[in-house]
């Protein structure tokens, strides 16, 4: 594999819409299409774009999309609109796509391969010009199954540091690349049992990890040359160092650099960090109540801007002048969130997304140097926020006195009393959280005339250690305690009544929906679960493949909690007996995380003990909706089983 030659076409869809015009805001009412609510099938639209980024220089945005049936990136001038595409071949799936200096892109793709024996995902890197847009492929021939690790990358996009195996034997080995024609040399051999290496601002190799069946180890070097040293060597399970370094990056001449660790305060904040000593310095930036997730260094490597979530996503500037714009735009949108979603080097130009809970939203360019903002996508244009229904930020107390944030979404048009409700439990579920940002299965099931909560409930991501820590060993307990708990809040509240509630949700939401009928049929009228998990002793067993030994046992024990806790007992499979309510089972064949023998065995299950449910199976489907009909028939069984069992 070592060049994709394919057409540059893009249908013309994209440069006729009056999405890429200046339209109006997406808070203007439209006629009506329908009497009540919108059907299955404008929920389910495809967003016309997808993931824009801004070129350095802010004259570019490239983005995704998908039309006849095929994904495409695609670049569009700012100035004149002028675009250009690159059509993915069908057999390879779209991971993430970037800007390496103002005229080349970098793309990541992936596909499933025999891997020794069993399959796998392998990742590629393809790079192509902005001028040709013909992609050229980055890699080795008999490489590893991770080829897009970038460590750095030229800001003048001339090359780039990648990180893979030159073959699956041996460890990574770092290459400098050539973009213009995927020429690579290797900068930083094997060494030792290092598999994660890390570069400082400006390209040098400083840093890399090792792992072993009970620790892991950093390895660091003062200079660009020279051997490695172990700094510290952590156990997985010290919990007294767990989580010290996060994200970590050094500068360039230095020994200093920066890190996200919760030690201090329980909430991971951003500090400054000596690596040649391993201390921590002063706290650059926190917040008192939620972790950093994520932050940016400028380019002489200091901090550019933190992000972090509470009842929504928010960026704060270390710049004033930036901050102040930031809020400035906050102020100006009221009720509608603002959330940057790229930007210029230099910070001037921008791309922002404005929306909320009852609005897909549209992507906006803001120009600091012209002062305005002028939207140029919107991600659905079928649906007006006026005919949506309003969501809030809520919480709760757990029985035993945690606090529960959790998003609560009321039906328009309807008196908030004696509501049914549907609770909507996230995936995940460590480290994972629901915010304040549109969602259309909440939106539907709303605009069907059901309140919809969806718990925070612990273990979930955001809401620092002690938040996080609680939900370990708590599947099938504590967890679902949040649950109950959220819904006896609603009840008191009287907004909620508690003869007409089902649970509904994916992935780990799906397996909290068909435990909550099955551990308490008195709660609920019914479930439906989509790629849900039923059966823990064999997802565990499942999940082997991708863990080392240590880190399935940590994961197991994550889990299980008590060793002596049997999963049996909170296993929908093995608990199938006991299942009294009607039960909704859609299941991906082709899903990777969840493997489908989850639901198959759990309906054969069900079919042998004569149990009321219902099932469907979608054949090129993963651990999610990639095709709009699928997720438009979805939504619609889950209205008509909802409508038979729990009617709104």
């Amino acid at each position: 594999m070592r060049r994709f030659e394919v057409a540059s076409v893009l249908a013309l869809v994209l440069w006729c819409s009056p999405s890429f015009a200046q339209v109006a805001s997406p808070g203007t009412d439209k006629p009506d299409i329908a009497a009540a609510s919108y059907p299955a099938d404008l929920f389910a639209k495809l967003p016309l774009i997808n993931g824009p980024k801004l070129s350095p220089d802010g004259q570019n945005i490239l983005f995704s999309t998908q039309t006849g049936g095929r994904t495409f990136v695609a670049t569009r001038s700012v100035t004149d609109g002028k675009l250009h595409s690159i059509p993915l071949p069908e057999r390879l799936d779209l991971n993430w796509y970037r800007w390496a200096g103002n005229n080349r892109l970098l793309i990541s793709v992936s596909q499933t391969v025999r891997y020794f024996d069993t399959e796998a995902r392998r990742s590629y890197l393809l790079t192509a010009d902005t001028t040709s847009m013909k992609p050229v492929f980055i890699g080795r021939d008999q490489q590893g199954l991770e080829g897009d690790d970038l460590l750095y990358v030229d800001p003048s996009g001339q090359w780039a540091l990648l990180s893979l195996q030159r073959t699956p034997y041996v460890g990574p080995t770092v290459y400098r690349v050539t973009l213009a024609d995927g020429k690579m040399e290797a900068v930083q051999n094997p060494y030792g049992d290092i598999w994660e290496w890390f570069a400082d601002n400006r390209g040098v190799v400083r840093m890399g990890m090792s792992f072993s069946r009970d620790s892991w180890t950093l390895h660091y070097r003062e200079g660009d040359s020279g051997g490695f040293r172990k700094l510290a060597t952590i156990r997985y399970d010290d919990e007294e160092q767990k989580g010290l370094i996060d994200a970590i990056r050094v500068i360039s001449g230095s020994d200093q650099g920066y890190v996200l660790s919760a030690k201090g305060t329980g909430r991971y904040a951003l500090y400054r960090y000596n690596y040649a000593t391993q201390t921590i310095g002063e706290m650059v930036f926190g917040n008192p109540d939620h972790d950093i997730s994520d932050y940016d260094l400028n380019e002489d490597g200091t901090p550019s801007a933190v992000y972090y979530t509470d009842e929504r996503p928010r960026v704060h500037w270390f710049d004033p002048a930036q901050q102040q714009v930031q809020e400035a735009i906050d102020k100006a949108l009221g009720a509608r969130h603002g959330s940057l979603v790229s930007r210029s080097r230099d910070g001037r130009v921008k791309i922002i997304h404005v929306g909320g809970p009852n609005d897909p939203g549209s992507y906006y360019l803001f120009d600091e140097a012209l002062g305005k903002m002028d939207i140029f996508a919107r991600i659905n244009e079928a649906l007006s926020s006026s005919r949506l229904s309003a969501s809030r930020y809520v919480s709760y107390k757990a029985r035993d006195g945690m606090t529960i944030h959790a998003n609560l979404t009321l039906p328009r048009g309807r008196e908030a009393r004696g509501l049914p409700l549907i609770i909507l439990p996230h995936g995940g579920p460590y480290g994972v959280r629901d915010d304040l940002r549109y969602d259309a299965e909440v939106q539907f099931l709303a605009s069907r005339g059901y309140a919809v909560l969806q718990p925070n409930f612990r273990g979930s991501g955001g809401y620092g250690e002690a938040h996080s820590k609680a939900g370990e060993g708590a599947i099938g307990r504590q967890m679902q305690d949040d649950l109950d708990d959220g819904m006896d809040w609603l009840v008191q509240q009287g907004m909620v009544d508690a003869g007409r509630v089902c649970v509904v949700g994916a992935s780990y939401g799906g397996y909290a929906a068909l435990w909550a009928v099955t551990r308490n049929p008195e709660r609920y009228r019914c479930a439906a679960s989509f790629a849900g998990v039923t059966d823990w002793d064999r997802m565990l067993k499942y999940d082997a493949r991708f863990f080392s030994r240590s880190g399935l046992r940590r994961w197991r024990n994550t889990i299980q909690g008590d060793r002596g806790f049997d999963m049996d007992s909170v296993s929908p499979l093995k608990q199938a007996g006991k299942l009294t309510r009607p039960v909704l089972i859609a299941q991906g064949q082709e899903d990777t995380v969840v493997p489908p023998q989850q639901a198959a065995a759990y309906v054969n299950a069900l079919k042998s003990a004569s149990k009321p449910h219902e099932f469907v199976s979608y054949d090129k489907e993963g651990h999610g909706f990639d095709d709009p009909a699928n997720l438009a028939d979805w939504l619609k069984r889950l209205e008509a089983f909802l409508a038979k069992h729990n009617p709104a």
